[in-house]
């Protein structure tokens, strides 16, 4: 039976060396899960892999889309079951890694089936979210569909907007759609989850944004400053930088503000994946024990 090996966790917890190696072990691919690799403009502050790290296996679903396409975990779900029948035909095991929960429950779960968006609604909520700015969205949501109104993330526009399109267009609230039926996939699944004592998580992160920085990640913002307005520049690392090119904060507030954030960001992400019971987690650094697991599941 083909089997997709899930290796999740926190944003710097050390998924992309371990996943390279466990996929190096069964000779086989990945498949990135991140929603923001996915943008090939952004490359410092989503933490891409380097060129070694690329060179040593093939990975999918990074830098394939740009900052200037609409893409959401519908989208990737369908991508990525399409990619891996083409996998399956050669390998037994592919490897599925990054920190996006709901793209990864996409592949794993599936997502409810939801009307397609007349591009005209969709270009109207982006332009009143720009106007009115996000409470104004807030306040349609709450009227139109209070059930997801009390569930959604109210401080995340994307979540807001996609509640809100398909509400107007269907006629049906969005919190009607979403069953959390669990679709059927043709393959195995094996979750392993990484976790580390959280001192230990939150001084790499800290380590890591000072790394971006030095790498270029300021310069990187600059070039797309312009294009601020869109959401998938609405990301940790790039919209801290946006407020200190305005003027609001110092450069030195920024970094700051990007390393708790970041923070903050790990702490949703293991409370996201700390609900899924199929996960079976492992320190980074204990990978025969998870390649021992792995194959006795085999």
């Amino acid at each position: 039976m083909h089997t997709l090996i899930v290796i999740l966790g926190p944003t710097g917890i050390g998924k992309t060396d371990l996943s390279i190696e466990i996929a190096q072990e069964f000779n086989t691919e990945i498949i990135s899960s991140d929603s923001r690799q996915v943008y090939k403009e952004l490359k410092i502050g989503t933490a891409v892999p380097t060129e070694d790290q690329l060179s040593k296996v093939k990975h999918h679903f990074i830098g394939n889309k740009s900052i200037y396409d609409y893409y959401n975990a519908s989208m990737f779900e369908l991508e990525v079951l399409d990619t891996l029948k083409e996998l399956f035909r050669k390998n037994n095991q592919v490897v599925m890694t990054g920190g996006s929960g709901m793209y990864i429950n996409a592949v794993c779960n599936g997502i409810d089936e939801l009307p397609t968006i007349d591009l005209k609604l969709r270009n109207d909520l982006i332009k009143k979210y720009e106007e009115e700015g996000l409470e104004s969205l807030r306040l349609q949501l709450k009227m139109l569909d209070p059930i997801s109104y009390e569930k959604i993330d109210l401080k995340n526009p994307k979540r807001i907007l996609k509640a809100l399109e398909v509400t107007i267009q269907s006629g049906k609230p969005y919190s009607s759609f979403l069953t959390e039926l669990k679709k059927e996939r043709d393959f195995n699944i094996l979750k392993i989850g990484l976790q580390r004592e959280r001192e230990e998580l939150y001084e790499r992160i800290n380590i890591r944004v000072d790394q971006m920085v030095e790498e270029g990640l300021i310069e990187e913002a600059k070039i797309y400053y312009k294009d601020r307005q869109l959401n998938s520049l609405n990301t940790v690392g790039y919209k801290e930088l946006f407020e200190c090119f305005e003027g609001k904060i110092t450069q030195e507030k920024a970094i700051e503000l990007i390393k708790r954030n970041s923070r903050h960001y790990a702490k949703r992400q293991i409370s996201w994946f700390s609900r899924d019971k199929e996960i079976v987690w492992f320190h980074p650094e204990k990978k025969e024990n998870m390649i021992e697991f792995i194959k006795s599941k085999l």
